[in-house]
């Protein structure tokens, strides 16, 4: 049987919804209005492009409300992928809570945001240490059975939590960050999910501008880029990381391959892997994801890439 997401998109790629909402606040990278949001939604779609990944922290709901706009005429040929557990208070603060009552409560939101019946794929956004994985998927298990989602998910996961909710309900799907310098998960899912045949999701792919060179030492953030003020970022060590990547590029140069080149195929060298979240703020960057797959570095050359990433022995 092949992996659910292997079946709705002939194209690896899928949008990653953070780009398009970063004046909305929470989790975003920088401006971009409607009416751009949209029309590189449309672009992306027109690009072959099926699946197209959201979260209400997405801009506060803004990333939900724009793909809700974007496909409303298309509705049924686009593949919509939402999510529960990341919320807000009133004053913005951003909370996670799996609880029973904040699921139903965050996937109506998402259903009305999205102008949609139904979300293609619902997930779990986060664990919630408070929270059993079991009592949300209860939810989700019910809206499935109404019709409100038609495949569940979980995001961030473990391969315990992944136990527990298969218990209730099928779990089709897993989303969690992997990429060149982040590949933890293929000591710590890839096995059970291929044993499982579950879709694996990468976000992360580009390590928010690392892998294509966009992001060095030097970059500085707008204010709505969460890049500016998140503690993830700012308190994250990226030294060896540039440092690797300042021996990578000579050999990515030589052999005719950039950095996205780079990032694409080190995580689509993975059968494991359904398909590589990417997001894009404008109709270059979009543009250039789809060129990039035509240029995918060989296996040989990641393989030297990845030797030469390792830090040096003392």
């Amino acid at each position: 049987m092949t992996q659910l997401l292997k079946t709705i998109s002939s194209i690896p790629i899928a949008f990653g919804g953070a780009a398009i909402s970063g004046e909305g606040g929470g989790y975003g990278f920088g401006d971009i209005s409607e009416g751009e949001a949209i029309d590189l939604l449309h672009l992306a779609f027109d690009k072959g492009m099926r699946i197209f990944d959201t979260a209400p922290i997405y801009g506060f709901g803004l990333s939900e409300i724009r793909m809700g706009k974007a496909f409303k005429q298309n509705r049924d040929k686009t593949f919509l992928v939402s999510k529960s557990g990341v919320t807000w208070h009133e004053n913005k603060r951003v909370d996670m809570s799996n609880t029973p009552e904040v699921t139903q409560k965050m996937l109506e939101q998402s259903l009305k945001d999205l102008q949609t019946d139904y979300i293609d794929l619902y997930m779990i956004h986060w664990p919630d240490a408070k929270v059993d994985i079991r009592r949300p998927l209860e939810v989700l298990a019910k809206a499935k059975h109404e019709g409100k989602i038609k495949h569940i998910g979980l995001c961030n996961t473990s391969v315990e939590d992944l136990d527990k909710g298969s218990e209730i309900e099928r779990i089709e799907v897993v989303q969690s960050e992997f990429n060149f310098f982040q590949n933890g998960a293929r000591e710590t899912l890839f096995a059970y999910l291929k044993e499982k045949n579950m879709s694996f999701m990468s976000w992360g792919t580009l390590d928010k501008g690392i892998l294509t060179g966009r992001v060095d030492e030097k970059r500085k953030f707008d204010q709505s880029d969460c890049r500016s003020w998140a503690p993830w970022w700012k308190n994250a060590d990226n030294k060896s990381k540039f440092q690797a990547m300042n021996k990578i590029w000579p050999l990515l140069d030589k052999n005719n391959h950039s950095g996205l080149e780079l990032a694409l195929g080190y995580n689509l060298s993975f059968d494991e892997l359904s398909v590589a979240l990417c997001g894009a703020k404008n109709r270059e960057q979009l543009l250039s994801l789809f060129s990039a797959l035509d240029n995918l570095p060989s296996g040989d050359l990641l393989q030297s890439l990845v030797e030469l990433a390792k830090p040096d022995q003392k």
